[in-house]
């Protein structure tokens, strides 16, 4: 039972990751429809706005999610016959933390890109550079949410 708990955190933490990517995406995008509706010419920046929350997705929760199946499990099942049930627990809550840090990260900078998107046509686009710096500071969360999952991890499997 133990090996799968262990087991489903890190594809339960690329599934938040795809929960929070899927409505910051939401939020950019209906933000931005107006903007493309209006100008024509904002339609660059608005497709790069909406797609910035899908980094939590495609790169920190897929990576975090790979390591963990490709690399970290079976390390640990080389160790024991069967994962021991402190270690499972622990890699399924630091999945769930990975997994809500990826979440929110996304979420929250859709909310960022959605509030730069219906700035485009006041400030005739000039909002985009300085939208794409604030949404990286959302972004920040992901990476950190990432980076301490893989830190747990390996302190876990070591």
């Amino acid at each position: 039972m133990s090996e799968i708990l262990a087991y489903i955190g890190p594809g339960l933490a690329e599934a938040l990751a795809v929960i929070g990517t899927a409505i910051g995406m939401y939020n950019a995008i209906a933000a931005g429809l107006p903007a493309v509706a209006e100008d024509p010419g904002q339609r660059g920046r608005v497709f790069a706005l909406a797609f910035l929350p899908a980094t939590q997705t495609l790169v920190y929760g897929f990576v975090y999610m790979f390591l963990m199946y490709s690399s970290y499990l079976p390390a640990l099942l080389s160790k024991y016959p069967q994962i021991p049930p402190n270690i499972a627990a622990g890699i399924f809550g630091v999945s769930i933390f990975v997994g809500f840090a990826e979440l929110f990260s996304a979420w929250m900078q859709g909310k960022v890109c959605a509030e730069g998107a219906s700035q485009l046509i006041k400030t005739r686009g000039a909002i985009f550079g300085s939208t794409i710096i604030l949404a990286a500071y959302e972004e920040f969360f992901g990476i950190l949410g990432m980076v301490f999952g893989i830190l747990m991890a390996s302190m876990l499997t070591a």
